[in-house]
């Protein structure tokens, strides 16, 4: 039997171990995990009886091997459509089927709505031609934002940054209005300081001519499997439980299949013999520095970190890796009884909340970057779903700046004092509790060092028996969905006895899939 090592216990990490003894019986697998959960960054969080999804977490892929993936784990079920309607759940999406009060193991259908609050007024997100958006904005803006976008059409730029990169797509008007603060405040750095693949990676085909094309198909009558962007898709599944359930079903599996997991175990060296080869992995634990022999490697640590504790790197590499950037959050969960804001969409809620599962602020009175509404993820997120509004309020940052450094409590009375300039609630007193969480390298960063990724990528494939997947892994900005599929070419590769691993390090996000209406 052969060892292999998987280093975190996220998406792409138990994917990974999962993958491995499910397809090749004669490997052990161990997987060593820093922190106590499982999932990572998409790991939930419970307090008091009411769940945080750190960061919110759409299930939405045109991969059919995840979606099968994310079925045999969390099969979708259909509820009654009284529970439905009671629950907030999409009523449309309903059919005869198991009571979801009995029912924990399973995926819920949910209406996505996501939208931009800026200038206190909600704008759909992504940006829509729709009526009400031109009336938010005003008859003058309306027009200097036509003027801009053909402006944007007739003068391309040469995309050197990220500032460019959405200048060429939306115009310059829209892009002071939605993008450049936004964008400033979720990395710490202007977008003409950023390299434009962060767009391509995020954005994706998004663009006012995908926009157009989006709502003129859905004015043709009975067309199916229409062409949509990703960054357009209206419906999504989501763990009833929240995002962690799924990796804590995962780790469940992974043990019933004699896989080992062990928590509290943050690897802090990767020993290579002279040929490149590596032999063992340190970890620091409870009980002291442990080392685990293995044959092979799967990492998902922030790539800064790995390269940091292994030995014999040739100093240019081991330069590029340190100046990696990330950029870190904290999210305060707030229990109130309602908020203050209306709902004039033509959605229904239980209490009648506004319907959106996040909100992006890009409001400049405020310097907060986002808030979830937990109640719109998944009623079962939330202990007394009649009465209570929970909310995830996200505050972008550095480890170790002032916000960083906080007291929970003070952190807590400057971020509940923006939710009342806001106007998300009336006054401080109205908040019924909190709960703060920090998650340290949340989102890989496109600059300083970034630049020579390549070189850094070449050098890390050229370990034969090392294999580096997900979004920390990679230090690729990717979604959820896509770090698994660097775990699904890591295992075929291994069984394989493949050593190229261009395969790996080439999964991304396509622009579009086909949605059946």
């Amino acid at each position: 039997m052969k060892k292999a090592l998987v280093i975190g216990a996220g998406p792409a990490g138990l994917t990974a171990a999962y993958e491995l003894l499910d397809k090749c019986e004669d490997i052990e697998v161990t997987v060593l995990e820093e922190s106590e959960h499982m999932g990572g960054i998409s790991k939930t969080v419970e307090y008091k009886g009411n769940r945080m999804d750190m960061g919110g977490h759409r299930f939405f892929s045109k991969v059919p091997e995840v979606n099968e993936w994310w079925d045999k784990m969390l099969p979708m079920q259909a509820y009654p459509a009284a529970d439905y309607k009671r629950l907030g759940i999409n009523v449309e999406l309903a059919e005869e089927g198991p009571d979801p009060e009995q029912t924990d193991r399973t995926m819920l259908a949910r209406h996505r709505v996501s939208r931009i609050f800026f200038n206190q007024k909600f704008f759909d997100y992504p940006i829509s031609l729709k009526f009400d958006t031109f009336k938010n904005m005003g008859l003058g803006t309306t027009i200097a934002v036509g003027f801009s976008y053909l402006a944007s059409v007739i003068h391309k730029r040469e995309e050197h940054s990220l500032e460019d990169f959405y200048i060429n797509r939306f115009g310059k008007k829209l892009y002071s209005m939605f993008f450049e603060h936004y964008t400033a405040n979720l990395w710490g750095r202007h977008p003409r300081e950023i390299a434009p693949d962060w767009g391509s990676q995020r954005v994706k085909g998004l663009s006012i001519l995908a926009i157009l094309k989006d709502m003129f198909g859905k004015m043709i009558p009975g067309r199916k499997n229409r062409k949509v962007e990703t960054s357009l898709i209206e419906e999504f599944k989501y763990p009833k439980l929240g995002p962690g359930q799924l990796w804590d079903v995962t780790a469940d599996e992974i043990i019933k299949k004699g896989g080992v997991i062990l928590k509290n175990h943050r690897v802090v060296n990767v020993v290579k013999d002279a040929n490149d080869h590596i032999t063992a992995v340190k970890a620091m634990t409870p009980e002291g520095e442990k080392v685990f022999e293995a044959d092979y490697v799967i990492s998902s640590m922030p790539v800064k970190d790995l390269v940091e504790g292994m030995n014999d790197v040739p100093e240019d590499m081991r330069a590029i890796a340190s100046g990696l950037p990330y950029r870190d959050y904290i999210t305060l969960g707030v229990l109130v009884p309602k908020l203050k804001l209306v709902n004039k969409t033509k959605i229904r809620t239980i209490s009648d909340i506004i319907p959106d599962n996040w909100v992006y602020v890009h409001d400049k009175s405020v310097q907060m970057g986002r808030f979830q509404i937990y109640n719109n993820w998944s009623p079962y997120m939330i202990r007394d779903i009649e009465n209570t509004v929970w909310v995830g309020l996200e505050y972008f940052c550095y480890e170790n700046d002032d916000w960083w450094n906080m007291s929970e409590d003070d952190f807590a009375e400057f971020a509940i004092k923006e939710m009342v300039t806001m106007g998300l609630i009336d006054r401080a007193d109205d908040v019924i509790d909190y709960h703060e969480e920090k998650v340290k390298k949340a989102y890989p960063a496109y600059f300083d060092t970034y630049d020579h990724i390549d070189e850094l990528v070449e050098y890390l494939s050229s370990i034969d028996n090392l294999y580096c997947v997900g979004r920390n892994g990679q230090h690729r900005y990717n979604n959820l969905d896509h770090s698994m599929c660097t775990s699904f070419e890591t295992v075929k590769n291994i069984k394989a006895g493949v050593k190229d691993k261009k395969n790996i390090w080439s999964v991304n996000t396509e622009t579009e899939y086909h949605e059946s209406k």
